[in-house]
Order: C-alpha cells, then structure tokens, then sequence
C-alpha cells in the first residue's frame, strides 16, 4: 500500500511540473442544454448554500461535519470557502512555518493548515456539497477597524525572513478600509508593479492550494472577495490557476467578485465582457439592495449576458436581524427568493451576522426550495413579472415556463393577479411554506383566465401552480 501511494505522488508530482494526463470531461460545469445553470455528473444541479463562516476548512472536525451534515441534512449542496487565515475566532492558522525566533518562513509550509485545507475538501466531495473557493480576501491583509490583521500577517515584512518593506514596497500599515485599494499585495502582478520578490510566494501559496484543490472534481474558484483591486490583478491568477489546470488536462470555472453594489457600474464588465477568462459570474454585492431594485439589477445582468449565458452565483446573500447595514432577516429571505425566481444558478445565506447562515430560517428556505424543485424544475422557468398585476410594489414575483409552469414568491403574505390565459388545461396549486420548510394547501384550478392568488397567512409563501395530468 506505501508503494502505490509513493507511485501516485510521483505521478502527481510529474503532472504539477508539466506532465499529462488523458483528457477527463468536468463532473460540475455549465449544464449544456441551458447554460444559466450548473450540471453535475451530467444532470442540472441548482446550487442551494449556508454556512456559519468564510472559511470552514479552518474550523475543527467535531465543528465542521455536523455543519456539512446539517446542510446536507436540508439539501444543501453550496458552502463558500475564502483561504483566509485571518484570527477571528482564535482557532485560525497561518499556511507558513513559524520558525524558533517567531518569524515565519514563507519557503516552508504550516502542514496543519493545508491538512484543514484537505480535511474540507474531501468532507464536501463526500456529501457532494459544492464549494466555490476565493483565493484572496482583502479584509486579511488590513488594519483597518483595528484589527491589525496586517501587523500580524506572515506577509508583513516584519514578520518574516523572506524580504524586507524596501525590496518589496509594503507599508508599514494600512489604516484605510480595504476598500481604497491600498494594499501593495495587490500590485505584485507582472502587467502591474511586478514585485517579483513578493509575487513568488503568492505563486507558491497558489500552486499549493491548487495540488489539493485540482484533485477534487467539486469546486469553482473565485478570485478574490468583493475587490476593487485592478482588473489585470484578477485576470491574471484567473490565468494563473487556468494554465495550472491545463497541465493537468484538467478544466476548471473561475470568476471574479467586484465590490460594486450597482451592477451596472463599468468594473462589473471587466466579469461580464470577457467569457474567455471569466467562466461564470457572482453578483453577491446586489444583495445590499432591497425590493423591486435588487429583481431589476440582476435582470439587467441577465440581459446583459443573453447572447453568451454564463451560470450567475450568490455566493454571499445578506440579510440578518441586527445586521450593521440595517438588513433584516426577512431582507435575506426576500433576496434570496428573488434571485431564485429571477435565475440564479447557485445561491448561498452568507455568515452571521450578516446573513442568516445555517440557521433554522436559512434551513427552512432551503428545504421549501427543494420541495418546489421537486414538483417544478427551476431551470424550465424564466422571470415573468410580467404576467403580474393588481399588486404593490415588492409584493410578488413570478417564474414561468408559460403554459406549463409557474412559480409564484408572495413576500410577507399578500395578493396578486396572475396571467394564466395562455394555459389551456386545469392546473394544480401547491403552496410551499418558506418559513416552516413544509407544504401548504394544494387544490386544482381552470386554466385560461387572469386568477387570483392570495397567500396564506403574512409569511413568505410560494406557490407552484402546474399542469395538472
């Protein structure tokens, strides 16, 4: 047995250096017969995730299986996953060595963070649970909000053997919010300020994560977390990472996400007009707008794509009670339903306090998502508003596959008109209790005429209405 694992490491270490394997077609990429959507093993998969935190594979295994088992246990299948290390909750581990005299050694490893790394990968491929990871967050490598997460890093000059804050330009401190782009990590790039001596750890990190991540067939990979960095800094480790894959023969789906709450601000386009680099996009930052805005902003994305469909993921849905932006958990129940409706292809309740995470509401939602599924498939629909009226602003929205299929979200329980006039035949009613998880009332209406719809009580309901055989 210790002979064939050496074979396959040698094997593997051949291929990560420039060897080749026989060609593998991707279990998890854009569904071929409708590419707003993912497949998995070959069938469409809607995307359904929470979690309590950025980066699980950093929590211990008696935390994290119950999490992975708990969102399973829902029909889960999403977590995201930023390779962040920053101590938060004071379990948290750096991925290079810290030598005697406490300064870390950045051509040396910390194993037990890459063997965390592993342990995540490996606890989700066997639940085939999704993870969308990001490579870089910015909120690591700042001071700001007194943090100091920057004084403490293993990439600040003062903390390690590798380089000084002359040969590699680093600040001392970065005060500012992440935001105001900053952060000389994020001008290390060739086509940038090529800081070559800082550049070559970042390589290095990247090529490691990649030796555990590309031997897993369930993962996407996103770039950073709601950046304002330049364009070619994203572009380039989406090529990076790219070209790493093509040695392996092997293809992977990689994206950007832009801190632009307005989605059709220009730096959104940098994802959007470029297909060739970009494989699907993520819009989580729509989710700080509300109402008939937030339905508005990601239809407008979807238009924007129509001539070159891309899946679109949420990976990061907010909206929590006590949330510091002043969102409710009602917020980030709305907003994930609209972007359902409205076709998104994987959609995740982002970490308290900022979203719901894996809480009983955000199990609730996911469970009532399943059980529309299972009467109606999601990726038949698309967004139809318009069939709608008699109602209030934000006080429904609607899916259709006209004549067949219709999917109706009523928010806080409210009415509406319905257009089924293009349906000839009698159609079943089933009502789905978002807040419960559980079924509501089913009965048979006529096709054919302009019907009324009217939740049952004031809490988030959604209707599928379908032909009835």
């Amino acid at each position: 047995m210790k002979f064939l694992r050496f074979i396959v490491l040698i094997v593997f270490i051949h291929v990560i250096q420039g060897g080749f394997l026989a060609a593998s077609e991707p279990i998890l990429k854009p569904w071929i017969e409708n590419s707003w959507y993912w497949s998995y093993r070959g069938e469409p998969k809607l995307l359904l995730g929470a979690s309590d935190d950025d980066n699980l594979f950093q929590w211990p295994p008696e935390q994290l299986i119950p999490h992975l088992d708990r969102l399973a246990k829902a029909g889960g299948n999403l977590i995201r996953n930023t390779m962040s290390d920053r101590p938060d909750k004071g379990f948290e581990i750096y991925p290079f060595k810290q030598i005697a005299n406490g300064k870390f050694d950045l051509n040396q490893w910390n194993d037990a963070y890459w063997i965390r790394f592993e342990r995540l990968l490996n606890e989700t491929a066997k639940r085939d649970i999704i993870v969308q990871i990001e490579i870089w967050d910015r909120f690591d490598f700042t001071d700001n909000g007194g943090k100091n997460y920057w004084q403490r890093h293993p990439y600040n000059p003062k903390n390690n053997i590798n380089y000084t804050y002359e040969q590699s330009t680093f600040a001392e401190n970065y005060p500012d919010h992440p935001g105001a782009n900053k952060q000389i990590f994020f001008y290390t790039t060739p086509v940038q300020r090529n800081i070559q001596i800082v550049l070559q750890y970042q390589q290095r990190f990247v090529e490691k994560m990649l030796s555990y991540s590309l031997q897993y067939e369930h993962v996407l990979y996103c770039m950073d977390n709601e950046t304002r960095a330049e364009a070619e800094w994203g572009k380039y480790w989406a090529q990076f990472i790219k070209e790493r894959a093509a040695k392996l023969n092997k293809i992977i789906y990689v994206t950007e996400m832009w801190d632009d709450w307005d989605l059709t601000a220009a730096r959104h386009k940098q994802t959007f007009d470029h297909p060739e680099i970009y494989d699907f996009v993520d819009v989580s930052q729509n989710n700080h707008n509300k109402g008939q805005q937030h339905w508005d902003n990601f239809l407008k994305v979807r238009e924007y794509l129509a001539q070159k469909p891309r899946p679109i993921n949420t990976i990061k849905t907010y909206g929590a009670d006590g949330n510091k932006f002043g969102h409710t958990d009602q917020d980030g129940i709305e907003r994930f339903w609209r972007h359902l409706l409205a076709g998104a292809a994987a959609l995740r309740f982002h970490r308290p306090p900022s979203g719901l995470g894996l809480s009983d509401k955000a199990v609730a939602t996911i469970r009532a998502t399943r059980k529309l599924e299972s009467k109606i498939p999601i990726w038949s629909l698309k967004p139809a508003n318009e069939l709608l009226s008699e109602h209030e602003l934000n006080a429904a929205y609607l899916a259709a596959d006209i004549g067949y299929a219709y999917v109706l979200y009523l928010p806080a329980g409210n009415m509406v008109k319905v257009d089924l006039t293009a349906v000839k035949k009698q159609l079943n009613v089933q009502w789905i209790d978002i807040d419960s998880g559980e079924w509501g009332q089913q009965y048979i209406i006529s096709g054919g005429t302009h019907t009324y719809f009217e939740a049952p009580d004031k809490r988030n309901w959604v209707a599928a209405i379908f032909i009835h055989d």
